[in-house]
Formats: structure tokens, sequence, C-alpha cells
């Protein structure tokens, strides 16, 4: 049965304040672990409490969400918790209301597509998460369905919005690195097998047939990653493991891991930067964050996590000398400056969320659309056919063509 409940005043609901834009957006699994803690959470209720967005003229952008999901005991429990003022477990009733205009989705990607295919036939516009589609001819297609009905995207590009990796850019843009050689990347940490303690990661990430595979999760960030700060991924070599071949489920029952749950891969850039990141769900952590980038240049280098950043200027690089017959007795860490803040910076998901709304409301360009979300999907598909061939993949261009 499909309810569509409003649970607060609707002549409040309603009413936005004079000179005040008011927009719509449907949040499609936003009880799951993302969309309810970044993006419910984190960024439109958070966008809704700070009384919206304030525009350079004075005027203000507000959101007012609703709920979309299966359960409707589920949802009528979340917007009784946070305030929100509607619900409705009928997709295909809320994407006829014109008063919802954005359709965000953060499905389980086995779902995706067909709703983001739904939401693009109904005009809405569309924000999702990644990867877009389980194949690259399908995320191609809905990027393709999109333009032809004109309707704006966006893709999350999350870690682009990383304090540290903020930082990170601040330092290419003033030239710090003169010409950049290579980046060293190591993220993930040990999840747990779930049989004498609890597992940090759902079950399904480790089967194949669930759209599983630390590939699939992570390379679309590597990609946009990549392409956003250093150049377009042109190829890549990957090699995948399923380390760890039985683990336990939320039930406590065994199950075969049939995904990969460790990737190493090796990415040659446009303007010849070359890249290596380890993605592993099977490392214990020895690096001061769970995510580490190293960029080294002509004339430095820098070590970037989530927050931090520490730097190493050639003018202050030590000449470390080979010798396996002496104990070093340099500290290496030492070498590095601390990176100061200078900014103060927000949820990273919410800081995306607003320059979407913004673009969305003034109808201007937006770069982090579902094309460049095929582009992940692409790097994703070629990584794990570089692992089934051991060979070199190259990545041609993608255009809506």
């Amino acid at each position: 049965m499909s309810v569509a409940t409003t649970i607060t005043d609707p002549a409040v609901a309603d009413a936005p304040a004079s000179g005040t834009r008011e927009i719509g957006i449907i949040l499609n699994g936003a009880s799951g672990r993302m969309g309810y803690r970044q993006h419910l959470v984190r960024s439109i209720l958070a966008i809704r409490d700070q009384g919206g967005l304030e525009r350079p003229d004075g005027s203000r952008i507000t959101v007012r969400p609703i709920l979309v999901g299966r359960s409707e005991a589920k949802l009528a429990e979340l917007a009784d918790r946070h305030g929100i003022a509607d619900y409705s477990t009928d997709l295909d009733a809320v994407l006829a209301d014109p008063r919802w205009e954005i359709y965000a989705d953060f499905l389980v990607t086995k779902a995706r597509a067909a709703a983001i295919r739904k939401a693009i036939a109904a005009g809405k516009a569309i924000y999702t998460e990644k990867p877009t589609a389980e194949s690259l001819p399908e995320a191609l297609e809905l990027a393709r369905l999109a333009a032809a009905a004109g309707v704006k995207t966006g893709v999350v590009h999350d870690k682009l919005y990383l304090p540290g990796l903020q930082k990170l850019r601040r330092l290419i843009d003033s030239g710090f690195f003169g010409r950049i050689l290579s980046v060293r990347g190591e993220f993930g940490y040990w999840v747990f097998e779930g049989d004498w303690q609890q597992a940090q990661r759902p079950s399904w990430n480790y089967r194949t047939e669930d759209g599983g595979g630390i590939i699939t999760d992570m390379f679309p960030h590597w990609s946009y990653v990549l392409e956003n700060l250093f150049g377009r991924v042109e190829s890549v070599y990957a090699q995948a493991a399923v380390h760890i071949p039985q683990r336990w489920d939320e039930q406590g029952e065994p199950y075969a891991a049939t995904a990969e749950d460790a990737a190493y891969g090796v990415f040659e850039l446009a303007g010849g930067v070359v890249a290596q990141i380890n993605s592993s769900w099977t490392v214990r952590v020895n690096r001061d964050e769970l995510v580490e980038f190293q960029v080294d240049g002509t004339h430095g280098s820098a070590v970037v996590g989530l927050f931090g950043a520490k730097l190493q200027p050639r003018t202050a690089t030590p000449k470390p000398v080979w010798n396996p017959d002496l104990a070093d007795e340099h500290t290496y860490a030492g070498d590095w400056l601390e990176m100061p803040s200078n900014d103060l910076f927000d949820n990273g998901f919410k800081q995306q969320w607003e320059e979407y709304l913004v673009s969305y409301a003034d109808g201007t360009p937006y770069p982090f659309d579902l094309l460049a979300g095929a582009r992940g999907v692409q790097l994703a598909e070629a990584a794990l056919e570089s692992h089934r061939e051991g060979r070199k993949v190259v990545l041609p261009a993608l255009d809506l063509a």
C-alpha cells in the first residue's frame, strides 16, 4: 500500500518566505547508511536547519525533502525524528507530483539505473550516488537520456571536498609541485570477517552477484579524484584479490566472499602523471589517516589525507644515502611541514549539495554530471577487465554522441 503522509502542518510547510525559492527534493534510499548519515542528516537537513542558502541578491534557496522507500514504518519514524513533512512508498506518484523537482538516489547499485530512468522520464533533475549503473553501456544510456530530456544531473564527487584534498587543490593551483611526476595512494582498513567480531561493512559488499567488490565501490572515486586534480585516466592496470574467501553475514551465517576485497591499480593520466593506488579492506592501518595520497613533483612533495596535509619543498629535501650495513638514524618524518588549514571546511557532501542546488536554481553548467559518473563506471570495468586478462587496458574518451 502506498502512502504520502504529511506529519506537520501543510500550511506551514507550503509557505516559503518572500524572496525564497523552495526546492522539493525526492530522497530515495535515505534510510540506508550513506543516504541517511551523509545526504539526509549532514546535507539536506543541515541546509534546511541553517535556513537554506543565501544568494548574493539577498534571496534564499530552501529545501523541502520527501522520503521515499519501501517501509512505511521506517519512513514514518525517520520523518517524525527529523520533523520532515512528507514521505511515501509510491515512487511513481511522487515523480508525478510537480512539487518535487529533484530526484536524489541513494539506492543499492542494482536498483539505481531503473529508478533514475523513471525520474528522467518524469522530467526531474537528478542527483545520485555512484556508481551510476552496473555497466558502462547503461551508465552512458542514462547520461544520454538526461541530455536528450534537458534535465540537470549531478553525481556525488565527495572525495574532492575532503579538507585534505581541498588543501591539495590549493597546492596544485599555486604551482607548489612544479611538474607533477606521480601520485601514490593508500586507502583502506581491516574489515572484520564477522565471525568473532561484527563487520563494519554490509555483507553484500563481498558478493559479486549482489554488486559488491572494492573496484566497483572505490575506482569510480579514484576516477574523479585523478581526473579533477591531475588528469583524465587514459589507461589502467589492476590486480584484484579475494584475500578472505569466507565471511559471516549480519545473521552470523557464513557465506562465500565472491567479490574482491583488495585491488592494486596503476593509472596513466593525461599529461604524463603516473598514479598507483592500493585499495583494501584487508589491511591494518599504519598511516595517519584511512586514506592518504603522496604527490611528488620536481619542486616539492605533499602527503594529504582526509584532513591533514604535509609538505616537503625541494629546498628542504634531505639527501638520503643507501647503506644497508649501517642503521639509518635520520628521522624522515621530521622533514615534513604541516600545512595550516587557514579555512573552515564544511561537510563535503553538504558542500557539493549546495553547489548543485545553486547550479540548478541558476541554470548554470554543472561539471559532475552523469557523463562524469559514466567515466567512473568505465574505469571500474576497465580495471576488472585488466585483472581478468592480466594486461593494461586503455580507456577511450567518452562523449554523448
